[in-house]
């Protein structure tokens, strides 16, 4: 059977950690799915647990990433290698909720192009993590919402469904930290393309440290954050920009 949803997680060296999430994921996942556990190197400590999950489960495989090291090259393979028409992206630490991926997959479903789990909504939560990265993603996200009309009060949070066919026409550019969720979203609302967004309780990871550098990835957050702002454009427009002559 065709997987209706493609769940692409990239890890680094998660080790047996990796067996909490996957098991939350295929109990709460009802929608027919394919999990994409996303690598960079084929020693990475995640991957002999992830293949013992396949063995009994079918839904689940390591993909190594030939793109390039990092999480922006990992979710950009995860996703080009996707075969269901809607792929979510979701973090390895236990941060997201698993429960929302149904009802996130199901508002592509309707025709929205993002779907965001949003923390800064009604309902939404954020639980821990560093204050200063807590008070910046806020505040991106409210004046996103506010002043650029992007559907999501939480553009910057990495745990979003998105139309496979939307991410391939319009294509990736990041190519170093998580600031995908806010180039697609930014994108979106440059081609007036639908964006949702339902309310999550985001959690700190428990376990293991954070990959996320704020200094090294803040260049790539305020270049998407500035694209949100402006006039109507074409996807031919936004794909010459990517490829220019």
């Amino acid at each position: 059977m065709r997987p209706q949803v493609s769940i692409v997680i990239p890890v680094y060296q998660e080790g047996e950690a990796i067996l909490s999430c996957l098991a939350r994921v295929l109990r709460e996942v009802a929608l027919p799915c394919e999990v994409l556990i996303v690598h960079d190197t084929p020693d990475d400590s995640t991957v002999p647990y992830v293949n013992k999950i396949t063995e009994e489960d079918g839904r689940v495989r390591a993909v190594l990433n030939t793109y390039g090291r990092g999480p922006a090259n990992a979710i950009r393979f995860g996703i080009d290698s996707a075969a269901a028409p809607v792929t979510v992206v979701t973090m390895a630490d236990g941060s997201d909720d698993p429960r929302q991926i149904d009802e996130l997959a199901r508002l592509i479903d309707r025709g929205v192009v993002v779907a965001a789990a949003s923390r800064y909504m009604p309902g939404g939560q954020q639980v821990g993590g560093p204050r200063l990265k807590r008070a910046m993603s806020r505040w991106a996200g409210r004046t996103l919402h506010w002043f650029a009309r992007v559907g999501t009060r939480d553009a910057t949070n990495s745990f979003k469904a998105y139309s496979t066919e939307f991410v391939r026409s319009v294509g990736i550019e990041s190519r170093t930290g998580f600031e995908i969720g806010l180039e697609l979203t930014a994108k979106a609302t440059r081609l007036r393309l639908p964006v949702a967004e339902i309310p999550t309780i985001w959690l700190d990871r428990q376990l293991g440290e954070s990959q996320f550098d704020l200094g090294r990835f803040l260049p790539g957050y305020l270049r998407w954050y500035w694209f949100a702002f402006g006039r109507r454009l074409t996807v031919e427009q936004i794909v010459a920009r990517r490829n220019p002559r």
